[in-house]
């Protein structure tokens, strides 16, 4: 896995969820991935096919989570649980499809499937792949997230 892959994803990440949220986001080093415990307690998770096969995932700390959601909707929350597994899945469908056109400038065509979002404490993600995920961690004034994807 070329880390030149991970440009899209960044970029992608901070374009939608400053439009979205008005969300600042710093980008940390990306790393391999070498377990499949999340790295937040909110995951949403995205099948990738196409050129290459593999996922993307996106997971949030709660307090990241909640906060996010409020930006989005403001006060129009009216049931968390759903509200919050609603926008994770949504923003990582978007952060999907921009980080895609990324990848296609680069050559990789790719399409992705429907999110599925995993709430709890000390949940997993598998990456469907025989190859380790490459991790993004992300910072803001709200909390952290990470960005994860793993193609082959």
């Amino acid at each position: 896995m070329d880390p030149m892959h991970a440009k899209p994803f960044i970029k992608a990440t901070r374009e939608v969820l400053m439009a979205m949220a008005n969300f600042d986001v710093t980008a940390g080093t990306p790393y391999i991935k070498k377990d499949r415990l999340a790295r937040g307690d909110v995951s949403a998770v995205i099948g990738i096919t196409g050129e290459k096969n593999g996922t993307f995932s996106i997971s949030f700390d709660r307090q990241t989570a909640i906060h996010l959601v409020r930006q989005i909707l403001g006060d129009a929350i009216e049931d968390i649980l759903y509200d919050v597994q609603d926008a994770v899945g949504e923003i990582a469908n978007m952060i999907s499809g921009q980080a895609r056109v990324g990848l296609a400038e680069m050559g990789i065509k790719l399409q992705g499937s429907t999110p599925s979002v995993i709430m709890g404490d000390n949940h997993t993600i598998v990456h469907m792949t025989s190859s380790l995920a490459i991790a993004i961690p992300f910072t803001s004034d709200a909390g952290q997230f990470t960005l994860e994807f793993c193609f082959e």
